[in-house]
C-alpha cells in the first residue's frame, strides 16, 4: 500500500530550493566577474543563459510556495 502524500514540509523544501538556487546564480555571476578576461564570450553567454533559466524556476518556484501556503492555511 503506498504511503499517503506528506505535503506539510513543501514550503520549506520550496525555499530551501529557491534559496540554493539564487547562490548558483550568485555564484556564477562571481565566476564571470573573477574570470572575465580567462573564459571566452561564448562560456559567458552560456552562464548568462543558465541564470536566466535559473531566474525563470526561481519565479516558477515563488509561485509553487505561494501555492503551499494557501493551501496549508485553507486545510
Amino acid at each position: 500500500m503506498p504511503k499517503p502524500d506528506d505535503r506539510s514540509n513543501n514550503p520549506e523544501r520550496i525555499k530551501n530550493n529557491i534559496s540554493n538556487t539564487e547562490q548558483s546564480m550568485d555564484e556564477a555571476q562571481d565566476y564571470v566577474n573573477a574570470h572575465a578576461d580567462e573564459i571566452s564570450e561564448e562560456q559567458k553567454q552560456q552562464i548568462k543563459q543558465k541564470n536566466h533559466r535559473r531566474e525563470e524556476s526561481i519565479d516558477s518556484l515563488r509561485s509553487e510556495l505561494k501555492d503551499e501556503i494557501e493551501d496549508q492555511q485553507n486545510n
